[in-house]
């Protein structure tokens, strides 16, 4: 069986020799086709896979559909709408996430962008401490469960929405469990937002719930740029010249933003959560060790189109 890892952006080299550890140490076939600048060499490429491990990578329909072979999609990394999972789902492909291998690093650009913001940008003037502030948790998964903790660390008193999580996990980790999301962001001077982007959530996050923040309120967004509702967004910020907004996931209105807002909002170049040679490491061992695991055993565990 032949495993492929297609990667625009290449995982470091220490992953891939990690990953071709685990696969040829299987018996199985590595092949890697990286920095591609044309689909064309994608589809191609997994024509006669079995295995798929992307990165950001677009799988979509006609991608499946030129695998013939194709058992397995595997993203390195938690978020996965860069998958059609529908046209995988058809095909009886079992598509997975690595959950957990990028939060750390995730959450410490999260704590990085809240001290960034609130000391101008490190420019000089007066900023603002995060100690004594209140920040709130919107979703509190394995990314936002660390934010608490280093948010705690921080002198702050946190405070989580989640629908999904028991509030007594919660306060066992001395969080306190808000009861809706309106609630969460009334309260907060901080919001880390790490909603995933689905049929629900998406332009979720817009003009009631961005004034309904205290004064000096800071929404930091490394989740996804599409549950930002960005007109609402842009209304909330003329209304208030308060409020800022950071994210690592620029906004498709992220020039007029700047023009209009200038320092208040702040984008990085590129989405940059997940870069760090831990996290490219433990991503893609992981990858290969699921996919591995799936060809092998038949084990489904971090399955996400059931």
């Amino acid at each position: 069986m032949k495993i492929l890892v297609a990667t625009e952006k290449p995982f470091a080299k220490a992953a891939v020799d990690g990953i071709r550890e685990i696969v040829e140490g299987a018996g199985y076939e590595l092949a890697l086709l990286e920095k591609y600048a044309d689909k064309a060499e994608l589809l191609a490429a997994v024509a006669d896979a079995d295995g798929l491990i992307v990165r950001s990578d677009k799988v979509t329909r006609e991608v499946i559909d030129a695998a013939r072979n194709l058992k397995i999609v595997v993203r390195a990394g938690a978020g996965y709408d860069n998958v059609d999972l529908a046209a995988c789902t058809e095909r009886g492909i079992v598509v997975m996430n690595t959950p957990g291998q990028n939060s750390n690093a995730v959450a410490e650009l999260v704590v990085s962008m809240m001290i960034f913001i609130s000391r101008n940008q490190f420019t000089p003037g007066t900023g603002a401490e995060v100690s004594g502030k209140r920040l709130g948790i919107h979703a509190y998964g394995n990314v936002g469960r660390i934010v608490a903790r280093y948010g705690r660390a921080l002198g702050m008193s946190v405070k989580a929405f989640d629908p999904f999580v028991d509030p007594r996990q919660l306060e066992a980790d001395g969080v306190e469990a808000v009861g809706t999301v309106e609630e969460l962001y009334a309260s907060s001077d901080y919001v880390s937002l790490h909603i995933p982007a689905t049929a629900q959530t998406r332009g979720s996050i817009g003009y009631e719930l961005l004034s309904s923040m205290p004064k000096g309120g800071v929404l930091i967004n490394t989740a996804r740029k599409e549950v930002i509702d960005e007109q609402g967004l842009i209304r909330a910020f003329e209304e208030r010249a308060d409020l800022k907004y950071i994210t690592d996931i620029a906004a498709e209105a992220q020039p007029l933003l700047t023009e209009k807002f200038g320092k208040r909002v702040f984008a990085t170049p590129k989405k940059m959560g997940a870069e760090t040679a831990e996290a490219n490491l433990n991503a893609g061992l992981a990858a290969a060790r699921q996919t591995v695991d799936f060809l092998k055993n038949g084990n489904r565990r971090f399955q996400v189109n059931k």
